[in-house]
C-alpha cells in the first residue's frame, strides 16, 4: 500500500536542538517541506523530562505528560528530532495509558495549569516518522542528486528504536539497518564497523565525564584509521559527544582523531538537491569538506 501523504506534524524541538543542533533544526525542516510535510510549532514546549529520569521518576513524568497534554490540544502527530525526547514521550504515554493510578496522579499535578493527560498520544522520531508516513521508495523518487562514492558512518545510539517493546516495527534494535538503507538509498556507502552499535557516552556526561569521554572514544577511534566521508546522526545529544567533545576527547586519550560528524537530515538534504548553506553546514564544527567540496556550486 502507497503510504498517504503525510500532510501537518506537530514538532517538539527539545531543550539540545535549539541551543545546540540549530543545523539539525535547519536541515529537518528543508527536508520536511521538501517531502510535503508542514511542520507545526507550539512556543509554550519545553523539556521532554528525560534528564530527571535518574533522579525523580514521578516529577520526570509529570513534565513529560505536561509536554503531551500541550501536544493533544493541537491534534496533530507528534514528533521530535531527539531520540531521546522520542523515547522518554513515548515511554511515559504508554505508562500513563496503561497505569491508571500514575494517570490519575500526573493529572493533579497538571490540574493547576488547566491540562490533563489523555490516552493515545503517538510519539515518533523525525527519521521513523518520514520512513513510515512517506516512505523509502517516494523519498529516493525526490532525490535529485546521487552521494555515490562517499561512505557514511551510521550511528543509532541508545534511544532511537528503544524502548523496543513500544517503539518497535521500524527495525530490529539488535540488529539494525534502517539508518544504513536511508544511507544507501542516496547512492552512497553506509559503513558496517564493529562499535556501530556502541552508545555515545552522553547518558554519563553529567556524573563521570572521563567515562563518557571513553565511550565516545572507542567509536570515533574505530572510525579514525576508516576510509569514511562522515559519521551520521540523528540525535543532537550525540553530537554533543561525537562533535562537540570530539577534541577535547583526542587530547585525553592522546589520539589524532579527526572524524567529520553530520546530520542524516544533512545528508538527505543533499540528495534532495539542496545546498550545503541551506542546510546548516556552516554550523558544523568537524565538517566532511570532499563532501562539501562537491556540492559547493
Amino acid at each position: 500500500m502507497t503510504p498517504r501523504p503525510p500532510g501537518k506534524a506537530l514538532l517538539f524541538l527539545g531543550c539540545t536542538v535549539p541551543v545546540r543542533g540549530l543545523n539539525y533544526e535547519l536541515s529537518a525542516r528543508q527536508v520536511a517541506a521538501a517531502l510535503g510535510i508542514e511542520l507545526r510549532d507550539r512556543p509554550d514546549f519545553g523539556c521532554c523530562g528525560f534528564p530527571l529520569k535518574s533522579t525523580g521518576q514521578g516529577d520526570a513524568a509529570v513534565v513529560a505528560a505536561l509536554a503531551l497534554a500541550q501536544a493533544a490540544q493541537d491534534r496533530l502527530p507528534l514528533i521530535t528530532l531527539c531520540s531521546a525526547c522520542a523515547g522518554f514521550l513515548a515511554e511515559t504515554a504508554h505508562r500513563l495509558d496503561n497505569d491508571p493510578q500514575e494517570r490519575k496522579t500526573v493529572n493533579k499535578r497538571l490540574a493547576p495549569l488547566g491540562l490533563r493527560y489523555k490516552k493515545g498520544i503517538r510519539v515518533r522520531h523525525f527519521v521513523r516518522f518520514i520512513l513510515e508516513e512517506v516512505g523509502l521508495d517516494a523519498i529516493r523518487e525526490k532525490f535529485t542528486r546521487s552521494l555515490d562514492g562517499f561512505i557514511f558512518a551510521p550511528h543509532y545510539g541508545c534511544h532511537f528504536l528503544r524502548p523496543s517493546e513500544i517503539l518497535g516495527g521500524i527495525d530490529d534494535p539488535d540488529e539494525p539497518t534502517s539508518l544504513a538503507r536511508v544511507i544507501e538509498s542516496t547512492g552512497a556507502v553506509s559503513l558496517d564497523y564493529p562499535s556501530l552499535q556502541d552508545c555515545c557516552g552522553g547518558g554519563v556526561l553529567g556524573v563521570d565525564e572521563d567515562l563518557a569521554g571513553r565511550l565516545a572514544g572507542s567509536k570515533l577511534l574505530d572510525l579514525a584509521d576508516k576510509d569514511v566521508t562522515a559519521l551520521v546522526l540523528v540525535c543532537p545529544f550525540c553530537n554533543v559527544m561525537y562533535e562537540g567533545q570530539q577534541r577535547a576527547i583526542a587530547r585525553k586519550l592522546g589520539k589524532d582523531i579527526a572524524v567529520p560528524v553530520i546530520y542524516l537530515t544533512q545528508l538527505l538534504g543533499l540528495a534532495l538537491g539542496m545546498k550545503p548553506d541551506d542546510l546548516g553546514f556552516k554550523l558544523n564544527r568537524l565538517k566532511p569538506k570532499d563532501l562539501l567540496q562537491k556540492f559547493a556550486g
